[in-house]
């Protein structure tokens, strides 16, 4: 077994989360949770057999283990800790990922120790924290190696990025392509193949996105939403408004709009 597949749409149920220490009992632990996954963060060196596959156990190594599954465990010390938490996952909510039953924290170890601990500290009195702190770990576990060829291209997610983070902004596709370290021809194209339509179709659509939102859900004035969504000029957004929300900024604040936008 070198990977799972793992539903994370919805939380995780988590029976039981603490510090397991093994070793004073014997140097070899075979066992399995009928029910229930284990998600463990190591701080020790040992061997484990997952269903006949064998890894290495090191510090800042992290393991997720379907229940049902077999697990022996041989400790090089007289004691050896690690954080754990048993939990049930949703069966098939969302859609699954495949995760290694075994991988390296990396540079996502500080985070996932954190979340871990926290959700520790937690389990007496706030339970609704644990499944808040373990369901942030399970998709950090999730994403510390990302399956291969999958997801957006990293220059599109440099792109992305950079846009939403400056659509207050004047936008243009020079300046985007040069964000994302690419040329204007090669955003051209990421974009068409990833999105079906243009950079500034893309700019276009997340401007009025935000602007539908704040118009229904706050209170801000229609200015001031104007100049958050980077179409400061009032005569530009109205017709904006008009085009892709299906009336001007004050019928959309009243009544939704109708038009394309979500």
């Amino acid at each position: 077994m070198e990977a799972v597949l793992v539903h994370l749409d919805a939380p995780p149920r988590v029976v039981n989360i603490g510090v397991g220490v093994h070793g004073p009992a014997g140097h070899t632990d075979v066992f399995r949770l009928p029910d229930l996954w284990q998600l463990h963060l190591y701080r020790y060196a040992a061997d484990l057999t997952v269903d006949g596959t064998a890894y290495a156990i090191r510090p800042g190594r992290v393991s997720l283990v379907p229940p049902a599954t077999t697990v022996r465990y041989h400790y090089h010390r007289d004691r050896s800790e690690h954080l754990y938490a048993h939990l049930r996952l949703p069966a098939t909510t969302g859609t699954p990922r495949s995760v290694p039953v075994m991988q390296d924290a990396g540079a996502g170890l500080p985070a996932l120790n954190a979340a871990m601990l926290q959700a520790i500290a937690a389990a007496p009195t706030a339970p609704g924290r644990v499944t808040a702190e373990v369901w942030a770990a399970l998709w950090r576990v999730a994403h510390l190696t990302p399956p291969p060829q999958s997801g957006p291209h990293p220059a599109m997610t440099a792109a992305i990025t950079h846009i939403e983070s400056h659509l207050a902004h004047p936008l243009t596709v020079p300046a985007v392509a040069r964000a994302a370290g690419i040329s204007h021809n090669h955003l051209t194209r990421l974009f068409r193949a990833e999105t079906g339509g243009t950079v500034v179709g893309y700019i276009r659509r997340r401007r009025l996105e935000r602007a539908r939102h704040l118009l229904r859900e706050s209170t801000l004035s229609i200015p001031a939403i104007a100049a958050t969504v980077g179409i400061p000029d009032l005569q530009a957004f109205n017709k904006a408004c008009h085009r892709e929300l299906g009336g001007s900024p004050r019928t959309v604040r009243r009544y939704g709009g109708v038009g394309g936008v979500a």
